[in-house]
């Protein structure tokens, strides 16, 4: 007499959700890694545009363009590199940063550069505001 088949499923079936399991657990984490690489890309990317607005606002205060790089450097992800740069009664601020790639199972990501620009209008010296 062969044995009752199960509840649920044949005998032929047996192991089928592990060997499913097994097949799309490599691809999931695969997925998930490049998740996580694009947040890193998006918030590197959201610490450049910081740094830039903030920079070229301070400069358009009239607080000296190296302290205003120094703001930048502080706000951007380390390693960036700040430029402050003075056109008559404007000033653009254009922040640079190389993001690594992630490494370990996604060692063959390579790492991005995220820039970012800010200009802003000189303010005037000495006029009241309301």
């Amino acid at each position: 007499m062969s044995p009752a088949p199960r509840a649920g499923g044949s005998q032929g079936e047996r192991g089928a959700a592990t060997a499913e399991l097994a097949m799309v657990l490599p691809l999931l984490l695969a997925v998930t890694g490049a998740l996580v690489w694009m947040l890193t890309l998006v918030l590197a990317q959201m610490r450049v545009t910081d740094a830039a607005r903030e920079a070229a606002r301070a400069a358009a205060r009239g607080d000296d363009p190296a302290a205003a790089e120094a703001l930048a450097v502080q706000v951007a992800p380390v390693g960036s590199t700040v430029q402050v740069l003075t056109d008559g009664d404007r000033v653009r601020v254009v922040v640079t940063s190389d993001v690594r790639g992630p490494g370990g199972l996604l060692a063959h990501l390579p790492g991005a550069e995220v820039s970012s620009s800010a200009v802003a209008v000189h303010e005037p010296v000495g006029v009241a505001t309301p």
